[in-house]
């Protein structure tokens, strides 16, 4: 299945030139295995795989006994694997690198050499246990991969033609039309069931049955609580019971993480670091108040009220309901015939904040509680950087008819704010200076 990183590997490729190697990091079954591969098939004369999960006899030895004869190092590898390596025109790449860090560490010195280019892709890289006994390589450049996006989707499912006329009316900010629209709403509604893990896409794509897709998304989770159990730690029960109550969580009206749904006794400053090991994990997308709306979001973080949403919309949607088979999965079955209630927003605003994370935002909302006077509460969703100004932006269902956070908002940081959003399931349009878009066009922000 066609991944737009692989354009961003060939911009490394080109401008890196062999002076920085590659790292891909990103939750585990998204992809970034194949997509290195086919990249590496397509654009070298040769390549060397190396997956340290599995690797062949003699690989590790190598690595700790004849890397400081590089000679002797590739052309062991070159034997052990089979493959001829060519000089500026073959790729060497360290999949998994996280489960043998020294790997990592060499990086410096076989870039300094300069014979070959290298990719390493892992999951959970950045985790202190997987980086405390090595010396991190600045010869690296880091790029994030995500599960597929709506328009890897579409083109999984043969569509290239659709997201071109979306772009388009995103820019002119011009309706699709009531029959365009409904079809692309229902798209999208597929999208946000099956989500973008690519072994879920494929066994839609191949089937046409959301029950296969939802067997394919059991096991990924499965293999996410395997990995809390094996590298969480000391922090391992606190993160099963945070990952655990992500839907209970979004399925409030009120979706800030509350602790005290979990333990009466439980404080941030315990939980903190199963918040931060679920966020490096990459199985989370966290979301955090700013208290002070202005370009540097980051700069008036409260990581003490924040946001979890799960990192794929297609998961979050199984294991809501995990425990049960796919025909009672009531999520499925609100989704597919218009009818969501209490948990629409759950779903929206899990995609949107998947949507702006693959667009590279950091993910950040705004709330403000005076309980002298209620008349001042308000909350906005997400707030995203945009063009040297903050847009705010709404996520809403389509029965809706007022956004007053957004217009008291707007009210009290005119002066620092872009353009206005909302996004909700109907057609676009301007109303009261404020952009409504359809919730799939979120890609566009």
């Amino acid at each position: 299945m066609e991944r737009k990183i692989i354009q961003k590997f060939l911009e490394w490729k080109r401008k890196s030139d062999g002076r920085t190697a590659l790292l891909v990091d990103g939750a585990r079954r998204i992809g970034k295995s194949y997509a290195v591969e086919t990249f590496a098939r397509t654009n070298y004369k040769s390549y060397l795989l190396i997956d340290f999960s599995y690797p062949r006899p003699g690989t590790l030895e190598c690595f700790k006994e004849d890397c400081y004869d590089l000679d002797l190092f590739f052309a062991k590898l070159s034997a052990i694997y089979g493959v001829q390596l060519f000089p500026r025109k073959s790729v060497i790449i360290f999949d998994e690198v996280q489960l043998f860090p020294f790997a990592r560490q060499l990086i410096k010195q076989l870039v300094k050499d300069g014979r070959f280019d290298y990719i390493e892709t892992g999951s959970l890289i950045s985790l202190h246990k997987n980086v405390k006994d090595i010396l991190i390589p600045s010869e690296e450049e880091h790029l994030e991969m995500f599960p597929m996006d709506f328009e890897e989707f579409l083109w999984a499912l043969g569509d290239n033609a659709t997201v071109p006329f979306l772009k388009n009316c995103f820019e002119k900010r011009i309706p699709l039309g009531q029959a365009l629209h409904r079809k692309t709403l229902n798209e999208f509604r597929k999208y946000m069931l099956v989500g973008g893990m690519p072994q879920a896409v494929e066994a839609f794509r191949n089937s046409g049955d959301f029950a296969k897709a939802d067997t394919i998304k059991k096991q990924i989770l499965s293999l996410y609580l395997a990995d809390i159990g094996k590298y969480a730690g000391k922090d391992e029960l606190k993160v099963y019971s945070l990952l655990g109550d992500i839907p209970g969580q979004l399925s409030k009206k009120e979706k800030k993480f509350k602790l005290a749904d979990i333990d009466q006794n439980a404080r941030m400053r315990t939980y903190e670091d199963a918040f931060v090991w679920l966020d490096k994990s990459m199985m989370i997308n966290r979301c955090v108040n700013a208290t002070d709306p202005n370009i540097g979001l980051s700069m008036s973080r409260d990581n003490t009220t924040q946001k979890c949403y799960m990192g794929d919309t297609g998961l979050l949607v199984t294991q809501t309901f995990r425990d049960n088979e796919y025909t009672d999965n009531l999520l499925y079955k609100s989704v597919l015939l218009d009818k969501l209630n209490v948990n629409e927003g759950m779903l929206m605003e899990n995609i949107v904040a998947q949507m702006l994370r693959c667009n590279g935002h950091h993910l950040f909302f705004y709330s403000r509680i005076d309980s002298a006077n209620r008349s001042n509460n308000m909350e906005i969703d997400f707030l995203i950087s945009d063009n040297k100004k903050i847009s705010p932006v709404e996520v809403k269902s389509s029965a809706y008819r007022k956004h007053s956070s957004l217009d008291k908002f707007y009210s009290r940081f005119k002066n620092k704010l872009g353009e206005r959003y909302v996004l909700y399931p109907k057609d676009v349009m301007i109303k009261d200076g404020v952009v409504h878009l359809p919730i799939y066009m979120a890609m566009f922000l």
